[in-house]
């Protein structure tokens, strides 16, 4: 099954983690104090990241999670988007590798 992944920057994350609770209805599966969060619902895998080097609430990719998905890809589409392809435990093990206090283990 393919989700739509959307990744956002944020330089508030612990506002984010409550405003993006309430809209998605779940708490995220996996965040970081001060640093990320991911949720993954049946339909969406959102990524918010406090990225000093992007604007609050700007795109910082698109992409698929892909169970069938045999390794991590991306690609830039035609007005300048980085799209990803990967599955959910090659978004584990890149979490797990930048912040390894995560421990995520996705469902």
């Amino acid at each position: 099954m393919n989700k739509l992944h959307i990744a956002i920057a944020t330089n508030n994350i612990d506002e984010t983690i409550k405003d993006y609770t309430g809209r998605l209805g779940v708490a995220p599966c996996s965040f970081v104090i001060n640093e990320y969060a991911l949720w993954r619902t049946e339909s969406l895998n959102v990524s918010v990241r406090q990225d000093l080097s992007c604007k609050p609430g700007e795109l910082r990719h698109l992409g698929w999670e892909d169970s069938s998905a045999q390794e991590f890809s991306e690609d830039t589409d035609v007005n300048g988007i980085v799209w990803e392809r990967f599955s959910a435990q090659q978004q584990a093990d890149e979490i797990n590798e930048i912040w390894p206090e995560a421990n995520f283990v996705p469902e």
